[in-house]
């Protein structure tokens, strides 16, 4: 494929981006534009939000939006419209975990993880789908998932079943949407190299422990990942639906490191 081609994928399309304006979502946005989008990015995080309409200029909106919260995720996907005039794609990728085990995890760190993770990919594949249908036309959905969706972790109870939640939520909305012409598909990475984990890498040793359990001996950049979740949402993925494309360096042959010596 040239690279005229993939500069032009998204010519003409609306997108809307939650989580767009930092780590993977923000690549997702950068490169979205690059191929010819307009781009709706959804955060909690205003002055980010200004600083990339700003980068971007009019072909980048952006909306404060609580993504886990049914009626701000509508009006989301009511003012892309408007703004806008339709909707071709949506990429769900805010997420996040408060840490625990099931044993001493608070019911307030479970419930916050999952409606982060869960909830909101929820409330944006519905919401879509409901759009998409409205308008008689075969849109996409990706839901950026985890590697944690297959494999566990320890501290990490509520991030697991709520990825793997996403996964499922994928598959079954894929099932349904189908004849519509709507394809669903997921992106699973591994370690990403974003502000979100540099917290949990920055702690001696912890880096190093993961790297000897990636093939590829490295964390993902956040660009690899927008590539994969792109190429799902395009036309080149045209008969895939109901996926979930694993991104982490062959990492799910080796299995998680033990990270409980790093956290005592």
């Amino acid at each position: 494929m040239s690279n005229e081609s993939i500069q032009g994928r998204f010519a003409g399309k609306v997108a809307i981006v939650t989580g767009g304006v930092s780590g993977i979502g923000a690549k997702i946005t950068e490169r979205l534009v690059a191929e010819g989008a307009s781009v709706v990015v959804a955060d909690i995080n205003a002055e980010l939000i200004a600083s990339a309409a700003e980068t971007f200029g009019d072909r980048v909106w952006g909306r404060r939006t609580d993504v886990t919260d049914e009626a701000d995720f509508c009006a989301l996907v009511a003012e892309t419209v408007e703004r806008f005039g339709t909707l071709d794609t949506l990429f769900n990728v805010a997420g996040g975990s408060r840490a625990g085990t099931i044993t001493d995890i608070s019911f307030e760190d479970w419930d916050f993880t999952v409606r982060l993770n869960l909830y909101s990919a929820f409330n944006g594949t519905r919401l879509a789908a409901r759009q998409f249908l409205a308008e008689g036309k075969a849109g996409s959905i990706v839901n950026i998932a985890s590697l944690n969706s297959l494999v566990p972790m320890h501290f990490g109870v509520g991030y697991t079943a709520s990825k793997a939640g996403a996964v499922m939520l994928t598959k079954q909305a894929a099932l349904e949407l189908g004849e519509h012409g709507i394809r669903v598909n997921a992106v699973s990475p591994g370690l990403v190299a974003t502000p979100l984990t540099k917290s949990l890498t920055d702690i001696p040793g912890v880096q190093a422990a993961y790297d000897e359990r990636i093939p590829l001996r490295r964390a993902a950049a956040p660009e690899e990942i927008a590539a994969a979740a792109l190429f799902l949402a395009s036309d080149d993925a045209s008969y895939i639906s109901g996926d979930n494309l694993v991104v982490d360096g062959a990492w799910q042959t080796t299995g998680y490191p033990d990270l409980r010596p790093f956290m005592s």
